[in-house]
């Protein structure tokens, strides 16, 4: 598939998405190349249709993006309840679980999304399967990392640390740690794995997700609206 064509199917999830937004609302923004569509189209629509929003960003990137989109910010200090969050995702199961975390942002994604009344996801239609099979990415504290990967090898995952790509080194979080992957196959249980991965000790957050009300995903002809049962 080509770039243009993703772009495009991610970009009509986003914009359907962002319709979802209303006067006087706190949104949580989420990180991502699907989310900074919805963040420029409510960025259009503060300017075009004069509605007054709040946003919390999920990640330095997503914060610059909405100052440039016009978009005023708050924080979960002032704000602890969200109208919304939208975000996007790495994979979307059958029953709506997600993996996140390619962008090394899931611990504020998470914590945010948990703060919100309503977590909407936006993805092309590659993204969704029936089971959950990408590896799961988990923030660990750098003092942390052997014991990490000691830990997830007991429970049947495959762990990889990270690397920051042609910069050499690995990648750091925003919050100054390190991300291992994990591959664990096909996994048919999230919640369960879910909560296992939760008690793994020198992790700060894992990117499973299991708490998305709906699901918008782009396709050629349009968008698809998922809905958890």
């Amino acid at each position: 598939m080509s770039e243009d064509k993703q772009r495009s199917k991610k970009e009509k999830a986003a914009e359907t998405a962002s319709s979802l937004i209303e006067d006087g609302m706190i949104v949580g923004l989420g990180t991502g190349s699907a989310v900074e569509f919805a963040i420029r189209k409510i960025g259009d629509r503060i300017k075009d249709e004069g509605i007054e929003v709040f946003g919390i960003p999920t990640s330095l990137r997503t914060e610059m993006i909405a100052i440039e989109c016009g978009i005023p910010l708050t924080s979960l200090s002032e704000h602890s309840s969200l109208d919304i969050c939208i975000d996007g995702a790495d994979q979307v199961d059958a029953h709506l679980n997600l993996i996140k975390g390619g962008w090394g942002s899931h611990t504020r994604e998470k914590i945010v999304s948990y703060a919100a009344k309503r977590l909407v996801i936006c993805v092309e239609e590659e993204k969704v399967v029936e089971l959950l099979n990408k590896p799961v990415p988990l923030e660990v504290l750098p003092y942390a990392v052997k014991i990490v990967e000691k830990q997830v090898k007991e429970l049947g995952g495959m762990p990889v640390l990270r690397s920051a790509g042609r910069r050499g080194g690995y990648f750091i979080t925003e919050h100054g740690n390190l991300i291992i992957d994990v591959d664990f196959g096909v996994i048919r249980n999230p919640k369960e794995v879910s909560i296992v991965l939760s008690s793994v000790v020198g992790a700060l957050e894992h990117g499973i997700f299991t708490n998305a009300a709906e699901v918008y995903v782009g396709n050629e002809k349009g968008v698809k609206v998922l809905k958890r049962d």
